[in-house]
């Protein structure tokens, strides 16, 4: 295995696991009974049978299956792009996606717990959540600033 590919491989592995385990071991104070009630946020325990806003919660127990496929998808496509610097936001992409399955298995939903209610009801999400959505945010600025991810010569 070419050592680009193995320095990938070991990126994305320990962002994963590092952010499946930070949000794990969050999930776990909800589930073992931890809340918190404020003026704006409240920090409580929500099962979410959908994803976002919980589309497509009529999939029922479907939905992991298809969230597994799109993972495999994701990880095969940063495996053949072979560019370290896609290695740090597929981590957080893949790490709290795989989280979120997690839970579908273990909990049958996903675990939220952070809900904002100040000036407006917004959607109950978790770590993980704000972990995908820093990971496309970073994925869609490499993808439209190609600069900023640069190979070596000896590399292309």
């Amino acid at each position: 295995m070419h050592k680009r590919t193995i320095r990938l491989l070991a990126v994305l592995f320990f962002t994963m696991a590092g952010i499946f385990i930070i949000d794990q071991n969050i999930k776990s104070l909800f589930i073992d009974g931890w809340r918190y009630y404020g003026e704006c946020i409240d920090l409580i325990l929500v099962y979410n049978k959908g994803v976002a806003f919980s589309m497509f919660a009529f999939l029922d127990g479907a939905l992991k299956y298809i969230q597994l496929v799109l993972i495999f998808g994701v990880f095969g496509y940063i495996i053949y792009l072979k560019q370290l610097c896609y290695a740090i936001p597929a981590g957080l992409l893949l790490g709290g996606a795989v989280s979120n399955i997690y839970d579908r298995f273990v909990h049958e939903g996903v675990v939220d717990m952070v809900y904002w209610h100040c000036g407006f009801d917004f959607a109950v999400f978790n770590f993980a959540d704000v972990m995908i959505d820093v990971a496309v945010v970073w994925i869609l600025l490499l993808n439209f600033k190609p600069k900023l991810c640069k190979m070596d010569s000896k590399d292309r």
